[in-house]
């Protein structure tokens, strides 16, 4: 059984914004950048898993986020763990690396034709979450609702994923 960890490290803060510059370039929140960085020297089987495990933390910390009342940290984690999940899928059946928004949208109809149109729904929640961090329009109700919504998701992939 694997399990995932989260651990604090503490970087100057000139390096931590240039990896979020980075990032948001790359059009990637800190988590997954830091992740694509982490994992890129392994297999593509070994990446799926990492994925997997790093979108199962990432919904519990959208949790943490929301019990302090902190909506755009919530929304943008929630996010993150939607595009690992997509992430984890290609990397899992194709060996595949997505690296841009676009490349997840077109991936995403892959699921959809694998898993169901309920894919569908699911990212439309996960990418609503993306602009709540950057334009914090939404609700804590939207977020537990995609919190929901891409917890289905990643439990679905996990599964998939473990199994192999």
């Amino acid at each position: 059984m694997s399990w995932v960890m989260a651990v604090s490290i503490s970087i100057p803060r000139n390096l931590a914004e240039h990896a979020r510059r980075l990032a948001e370039q790359l059009g990637l929140s800190l988590e997954e950048y830091v992740v694509e960085l982490i994992v890129k020297e392994l297999d593509p089987e070994s990446r799926a898993v990492e994925y997997i495990n790093a979108a199962k933390e990432l919904l519990e910390e959208a949790k943490k986020e929301l019990e302090k009342g902190d909506i755009r940290q919530a929304a943008e984690k929630v996010w993150g763990a939607g595009a690992l999940a997509v992430k984890a899928y290609a990397y899992w059946k194709e060996g595949k690396r997505l690296t841009s928004h676009r490349e997840l949208w077109l991936y995403k109809d892959k699921l959809v034709d694998e898993l169901g149109e309920w894919i569908s729904d699911v990212w439309a929640h996960a990418n609503s979450m993306h602009t709540c961090f950057y334009e914090a329009w939404c609700t804590r109700r939207d977020v537990e609702i995609a919190l929901r919504q891409v917890g289905k998701l990643v439990e679905e992939i996990d599964a998939r994923v473990k199994k192999s």
